[in-house]
């Protein structure tokens, strides 16, 4: 069993930058596909971006391409999110993911999720 603990989320004003920090524990990190969801009041949730177990292949949603950076780093065992000009439409609940699959970018697919952490990026 997995545990994924999500930190780093907060207020920004748009224009600004956070990353966050997905720490795992319970399970051998660097054989999961990882990614990081949202979900924003009275919508669906959806993929930000998804990392190979390697790291060696990457997504990120149009929506945030060339802004969020996702990254990991094994040895610490911790998923990673930069997110650079925030922009208000960024504002949602951030979910950290594990998969079994080496890569997905369908949440249907991630077995374990964290609690998430509140992003709100004021206009």
């Amino acid at each position: 069993q997995v545990q994924l603990v999500e930190s780093g989320g907060g207020l920004v004003q748009a224009g600004g930058s956070l990353r966050l920090s997905c720490a795992a524990s319970g399970g051998t990190f660097s054989s999961y596909g990882m990614g990081w969801f949202r979900q924003a009041p009275g919508k669906e949730r959806d993929v930000v971006a998804a990392l190979s177990w390697s790291g060696g292949r990457a997504y990120h949603a149009d929506s945030v391409r060339g802004r969020f950076t996702i990254s990991r780093d094994n040895a610490k065992n911790t998923l990673y999110l930069q997110m650079n000009s925030l922009r208000p439409e960024d504002t949602a609940v951030y979910y950290c993911a594990a998969s079994t699959s080496t890569f997905t970018t369908s949440d249907l697919l991630y077995n374990y999720w964290g609690q998430g952490t509140q992003v709100t990026v004021s206009s």
